[in-house]
């Protein structure tokens, strides 16, 4: 296949009629733009131009019958380049973000708000998925962008950088008041109806793991999915959650409904981190995506 630049100096020689103005308007010098017509014959097998005292002329059966063709092609090259460009400082399609609906609700909300409002134009697809299923479509090229629970050790993904810290704690409603008054054995706890999520989420696996490390058993009496249920069974007396503090500072500080209690040992701080599929090359509005959550 013949270089396209030979077929643009083939073009630039036909248009300018001189092989001196061609070099010019191609930063290039003259015998390069004389060895590319030649090379550019040679490949096609037919003579191009005919050199004449005005310059170069098209040869009637050469030049003249594919100027045209090379004109439409190099205008559709272009074009094509001129997309490309624009598309890269333009924020259109689809960024897919993977991330559980807790860290949805109480961390991504407000930047999801601002990113629509800068480019109405991108589709967001949020995907509801533990730090597993994130990892996992993070891996197959299936999302975007993953949040997920730290620490992860995967050399199939590319982890950008912790973006928020969380306090795991104990909360209650009055009926265990009497937890609250001072710092209580985190041993004491297991004697309490506990409420948990699931065992196959990382934030049950990171507490019940310290928890052993202390020689402590927390089993608890109900496990669920979701955080947000678990705060509601919480208010109402049903028994004692594990949660982040961050996911409940409202009910901590301004309704008043959840009191927290403090343990010895207290839990260890944990962080979710933001990833990405590795070696992807990321489209502008998948970079603007991460750059605003960098920002802040």
């Amino acid at each position: 296949m013949v270089n396209l630049e030979l077929f643009r100096v083939f073009y630039t020689v036909a248009k300018c009629g001189s092989l001196t103005k061609a070099a010019e308007d191609l930063y290039i010098s003259q015998p390069a733009v004389s060895q590319a017509i030649k090379q550019l014959e040679g490949q096609l097998g037919g003579k191009l131009f005919n050199r004449t005292h005005r310059g170069m002329e098209l040869s009637e059966t050469g030049g003249k019958q594919i100027f045209s063709y090379v004109e439409k092609a190099l205008k559709l090259f272009d074009e094509a380049e001129s997309k490309y460009s624009e598309l890269k400082d333009t924020a259109t399609g689809v960024v897919k973000i993977c991330a559980s609906d807790t860290v949805s609700t109480h961390f991504l909300l407000p930047y999801i708000k601002k990113y629509h409002e800068k480019y109405p134009d991108v589709n967001l697809i949020l995907q509801n998925c533990t730090s597993a299923e994130t990892i996992e479509l993070l891996r197959t090229k299936k999302g975007n962008v993953g949040f997920v629970n730290l620490p992860i050790d995967d050399s199939e993904i590319n982890l950008l950088s912790n973006v928020m810290q969380l306090h795991d704690t104990f909360v209650c409603s009055e009926r265990f008041i009497e937890l609250t008054k001072d710092t209580v054995d985190l041993k004491r706890l297991q004697d309490y109806p506990l409420l948990m999520l699931e065992l196959s989420t990382a934030t049950r696996q990171a507490i019940v793991g310290f928890a052993h490390s202390h020689g402590i058993h927390l089993h608890p009496e109900i496990e669920l999915a979701s955080l947000e249920l678990m705060t509601e069974l919480a208010k109402n007396g049903i028994g004692i959650a594990c949660i982040p503090r961050e996911f409940v500072m409202h009910e901590l500080n301004e309704e008043k409904s959840l009191l927290e209690i403090k343990t010895n040992p207290a839990l260890p701080t944990r962080a979710i981190g933001m990833a990405l599929p590795k070696d992807e090359n990321l489209t502008f509005a998948v970079k603007e995506f991460i750059k605003l959550i960098d920002e802040e």
